[in-house]
């Protein structure tokens, strides 16, 4: 009787065990390695689960956002859920937004931002399909370049973030940093997106920038009035321009030749 007893206590353990075992976590978690002063805000998007014929309004089903306050608080792990109900309606996750977000001033509008995005989908062709390791991390990768252009009469200097995909080895790609997943590949994974920063900056728009041996001076165009102002062969009259703090320079990035 006892030995009967002890059997089937614990065939119930195992079963129990068996049973939390095979319950998958509903998130994962999505990660970067950025450069400094950089941070990311992430969106999350959701649809109908496949099979459903339910539909949920944007106004009821608004997007998580994380990092929406990037300048004032930064976190770079986030925890994304993959399945919810909403309004009765059961979701899974089907995208997230990318922003890759830098400050190259101090003032609220010296700043600029490029896109990457993931995708989720119940299926995918296994060549679309991201890597795990056996970690549990899939990585994808990037690099944004810095384009300096100037702006207005005073020819503030602006600078404008741009972001490409790139292989493993740093090879730039076409396209904007980009992975793809199935549903079933992320509970309790980790995505990571790995952005580097291009070592040299470029002029936004061509043949406005002369390059010298110690950086790059503006050229002058019609008159200091002229909002494109193309050197159109003319390599000998620049023009001055403002910093975003302020100062008067010369020629870029050292202000003072």
């Amino acid at each position: 009787m006892k030995y009967a007893l002890r059997i089937s206590c614990l065939s119930g353990c195992l079963a129990l065990t068996m049973g939390c075992a095979a319950k998958q976590p509903n998130t994962f978690i999505f990660t970067a390695d950025l450069p400094p002063d950089f941070a990311y805000r992430a969106a999350v998007y959701y649809v109908p689960a496949p099979g459903e014929t339910c539909a949920v309004e944007t106004r009821y089903n608004k997007a998580p956002v994380f990092n929406r306050e990037w300048r004032k608080a930064y976190t770079p792990d986030s925890e994304i859920v993959i399945r919810r109900t909403r309004m009765g309606c059961p979701l899974v996750i089907d995208r997230i937004e990318l922003e890759i977000n830098s400050a190259y001033g101090k003032d609220w509008s010296d700043i600029s931002q490029d896109s990457a995005n993931i995708v989720i989908r119940d299926a995918l062709e296994e060549q679309y399909k991201g890597a795990f390791s056996e970690a549990g991390e899939s990585t994808f990768y990037g690099q944004c370049q810095w384009l300096f252009r100037t702006s207005g009469k005073p020819r503030i200097l602006r600078k404008i973030l741009d972001c490409k995909k790139t292989d493993p080895q740093g090879v730039l790609g076409r396209g904007r940093p980009f992975s793809a997943y199935t549903l079933d590949q992320l509970p309790g994974k980790t995505v990571r997106m790995k952005i580097k920063l291009a070592r040299e900056e470029s002029p936004y728009m061509g043949d406005t920038w002369v390059k010298v041996p110690n950086g790059w001076k503006r050229c002058m165009g019609d008159n200091f009035e002229d909002p494109y102002a193309f050197c159109f062969g003319n390599y000998k009259d620049f023009s001055g321009f403002q910093m975003p703090d302020g100062r008067k320079c010369t020629i870029y990035p050292g202000c003072t030749e």
